[in-house]
């Protein structure tokens, strides 16, 4: 891993507070013309859908639309749904190769979320399944409507931040982070704008 000096990162956490670990943000990283362009061809083309995951016992309809993508027989598995590959896109893989080059990390599948207006969310969270690895990494960016993210300490509650993540903005997520905190995309129901976030990661357990 490539090392980064600070003024890569683009953070509006407060000085007064105390930073999560193990992340920056750049919000420049796809320049505005191409991640308009990104996100066409990405509404387009991608056969989105709703899935439905299980809670308390119920299936429910998740809120947003997603896509997974990656190289063949990749699998990734959360909240009881197992997602299978699409064969990449051209632009998601274009996304990827720039990440890696800027980077240094390699990915080998994405999850690509759908928020069509305000009302789509992601609840609290951490990107730690078994399949990610004891060190996780997450590269998200972001197409379309700029989104507050939040983050939540995960034994202390009270110790909450915010992120912009705006259009073109890449937020890099590294181990430390996914063990120490939850993050959350929340509703917000003013907005009618549709934002397409892409996560991409490297998955170790594949078919066979």
């Amino acid at each position: 891993m490539r090392s980064f000096n600070t003024d890569m990162t683009d953070s509006l956490l407060t000085k007064e507070r105390i930073q999560p670990p193990d992340y920056w943000l750049k919000n420049d990283f796809i320049a505005e013309h191409d991640a308009h362009a990104f996100f066409t061809q990405l509404l387009t083309q991608l056969p989105w859908r709703q899935d439905k995951i299980k809670m308390f016992g119920k299936e429910v309809e998740i809120p947003r639309l997603q896509v997974f993508m990656g190289d063949s027989g990749v699998e990734y598995t959360y909240s009881n749904l197992t997602l299978n590959t699409h064969p990449w896109h051209p632009t998601v893989l274009e996304i990827r190769n720039r990440i890696q080059a800027l980077t240094g990390s390699t990915f080998n599948a994405a999850l690509l979320n759908y928020y069509r207006n305000g009302q789509d969310s992601m609840g609290w969270h951490q990107d730690n399944e078994p399949e990610l690895g004891d060190a996780p990494i997450i590269a998200s960016v972001s197409l379309g409507a700029s989104r507050p993210f939040m983050l939540r300490h995960l034994t202390d509650k009270q110790r909450k931040e915010q992120l912009i993540l705006n259009n073109g903005s890449l937020l890099w997520m590294g181990p430390k982070l996914q063990a120490q905190w939850q993050h959350s995309l929340p509703k917000r129901p003013t907005s009618q704008s549709a934002r397409i976030n892409l996560t991409f990661r490297q998955v170790l357990t594949q078919k066979t």
